[in-house]
């Protein structure tokens, strides 16, 4: 009898301990993960050259830069949860932003293991801070005087965060595609705002509309767009979806 509690009770303090473990890595970005989607993407990118921003930690992450002849203005984009700066809909974005006059640059955000949630991903809001002003930075010296956000789903949050608590961040216009929830620290905003989002968007998406709509009514320039038939991922409609985000960084930018 006393082996057999002594043995549960070794297998209750492992499982414990893989627990504990299993949360600490949760804040941490898994860069095993990124590594992964760098080698299956890389080989296959046919419109724009792969490159290599730097965190001050010394970890370097994917980006995909797409200049534009004559740009005057470049447009970082940023894509949703788990997924690479090539994925679904940011594909779209960043080429034909760049056929239309857009230096663009796609960049590979931190992600958490595909098992994680939503919920688990603001411990790695600092560090996507870090990786757009790196992500600023790369563009200011490629000479482009103007920039703009263009980021869907998670990438909207974190983009958030970064607006709200960075003051001198040189964004000029941010698109905000797909953001769940209400908007945080609105009142910090100095650029130009555009929340666009599908009519068959995901409910935390579509039930906080108005919220969004009011929070940036007060942001010079800022406007809400709701694209008639799209679902979270603008399936079908990709080409309204770039169009919105042209026309509102045309009126900003140029």
């Amino acid at each position: 009898m006393k082996r057999d509690a002594l043995s549960r009770l070794c297998g209750l303090l492992l499982a414990a301990a893989a627990l504990s473990w299993q949360a600490a890595a949760l804040g941490q970005a898994d860069y095993a993960r990124e590594k992964r989607w760098a080698a299956e993407i890389t080989p296959s990118i046919l419109l724009g050259d792969a490159v290599y921003l730097e965190l001050k930690s010394g970890h370097k992450f994917l980006a995909i830069y797409t200049p534009s002849p004559k740009a005057a203005a470049g447009v970082i984009t940023v894509h949703g949860i788990g997924v690479h700066p090539d994925h679904g809909l940011i594909n779209p974005l960043r080429s034909e932003l760049a056929e239309q006059g857009y230096t663009t640059l796609s960049v590979q955000m931190p992600v958490l293991a595909a098992e994680a949630r939503g919920d688990d991903y603001p411990p790695l809001f600092p560090e996507a801070a870090e990786r757009l002003q790196a992500a600023i930075a790369f563009l200011r010296a490629k000479g482009l005087k103007r920039i703009a956000i263009v980021s869907h789903s998670m990438g909207s949050r974190m983009t958030n965060d970064f607006l709200s608590r960075v003051a001198e961040h040189g964004v000029n216009a941010w698109v905000a595609v797909g953001l769940s929830g209400e908007f945080t620290r609105p009142e910090s905003f100095r650029a130009p705002v555009l929340d666009l989002y599908g009519e068959k968007d995901l409910p935390a998406v579509l039930d906080n509309a108005a919220k969004r709509a009011a929070a940036i009514k007060a942001v010079r320039g800022s406007g809400q767009v709701q694209v008639a038939g799209a679902d979270h991922f603008f399936t079908g409609v990709r080409g309204e979806l770039v169009r919105q985000v042209k026309l509102f960084l045309d009126a900003r930018l140029k």
